[in-house]
């Protein structure tokens, strides 16, 4: 007889795991819980919440765990080990959703769209956000996620009350203890070994020893989260004085073309990694890095998630709300009126003109120290 509640089994054709289905199986896996992440965005903020799935899947690793993501993010956890079901927010994710019973529901993003998926779940336990029925304002959904809902809607406590973490926060709104969980962001065998091919061959190019990433663009939401072009000229010129055994690499989307081949042809000797091939290749280029440089955006994320050197500098966000698991630096500007979340600013001189150089030489350097002894783990962090 089948097993018709082993997380492997579809009902339609056989998993693949085995010849037969039956208790002698030894991939048989019986579902314990099946619990539904809803997180749809932002990028960065969704390979943060990666860490959820350490938490989950240390709690019960026969959980049978759906993520609900938006489709532009869901590149980054595709073929992800933890998850059993990755659903894109569309008309058939609906239909997918409604198939099953959810012990639990956690909703990560404050959003309409995020909260209004419920209507369309059954399930037992909820956390995160719900909506108010009678103008759809974003809730707390338990008394656990208060804390974290206060702080969106009071930026004072937000800006200079808060030191927890982002994701302390996440986890405690979940009723999750939070034990600094890092990020967990998988990346495929071949993706892997393109990596280290790709590192061996930044290194040979110039002859340098250490590669360091420099993440130049962010998000259009807050544009100030990233360097002026001018501003990056001067950091890697700065950098290449102090250090020349480093190789520094451009990092970056489709959208950051145009910045990076304004650096390129100003500095020959820095390589431009390739910003039209898609985002799981962006995660191989990142990946092949020993240091990253990078503002509040995914790149800063992804260079924790894959464990390198990350020096993350902070304008217009909050500096307490990111956890770089002591395996890097912060740098903050100086601007007496950041944080502020702006989306616009009027300011005659912005976050980034408030950024000293000597700090990320400072930090470079940090970095280089801690990196030299650990050369041969780097590339295989991620895993």
């Amino acid at each position: 007889m089948p097993v018709k509640n082993c997380k492997h089994f579809n009902g339609y054709k056989p998993c693949g795991k085995n010849y037969t289905c039956d208790n002698l199986c030894p991939e048989k896996t019986i579902v314990s819980k099946t619990i539904l992440i809803i997180h749809l965005g932002a990028m960065g903020s969704v390979v943060r919440s990666s860490a959820l799935l350490r938490k989950i899947k240390s709690e019960d690793s026969s959980s049978f765990v759906i993520w609900l993501t938006s489709s532009s993010v869901k590149s980054i956890l595709e073929g992800h080990s933890a998850i059993d079901r990755l659903i894109t927010l569309d008309f058939e994710g609906l239909l997918k959703l409604k198939n099953y019973f959810f012990d639990r529901v956690f909703v990560v993003d404050k959003s309409q769209e995020a909260v209004g998926v419920l209507g369309f779940l059954k399930y037992n336990e909820l956390y995160g956000f719900v909506a108010n029925p009678k103008n759809g304002a974003i809730l707390p959904a338990s008394k656990e996620s208060e804390e974290i809902w206060e702080l969106g809607i009071d930026n004072h406590k937000k800006f200079f009350v808060n030191k927890k973490s982002e994701l302390q926060l996440i986890f405690e709104s979940f009723g999750f203890t939070y034990q600094r969980e890092d990020y967990w962001i998988e990346l495929t065998s071949s993706e892997i070994k393109s990596s280290k091919l790709r590192k061996e061959a930044w290194l040979k190019m110039n002859h340098k020893k250490i590669i360091l990433g420099i993440n130049t663009g962010c998000s259009h939401i807050i544009p100030y989260k990233k360097l002026t072009v001018e501003k990056h000229l001067d950091l890697i010129k700065e950098i290449s004085q102090n250090f020349p055994y480093l190789q520094i690499v451009l990092l970056g989307g489709r959208e950051d073309l145009e910045r990076n081949n304004a650096i390129k042809n100003s500095i020959k000797d820095v390589i431009q990694s390739d910003n039209l091939s898609g985002l799981r290749d962006g995660m191989i280029s990142v990946n092949a890095c020993d240091i990253v440089i990078s503002g509040d955006s995914l790149g800063m994320h992804l260079g924790i998630a894959f464990k390198k050197f990350t020096i993350a500098w902070f304008g217009p966000t909050c500096e307490q709300e990111i956890d770089l698991f002591d395996l890097g630096v912060k740098i903050k500007t100086t601007l007496d009126c950041a944080p502020c979340w702006k989306r616009s600013c009027s300011q005659e001189k912005m976050c980034y003109d408030h950024v000293e150089l000597e700090h990320f030489i400072k930090a470079v350097e940090k970095g280089i120290s801690f990196f030299e002894p650990t050369r041969d783990r780097l590339l295989e962090s991620n895993i």
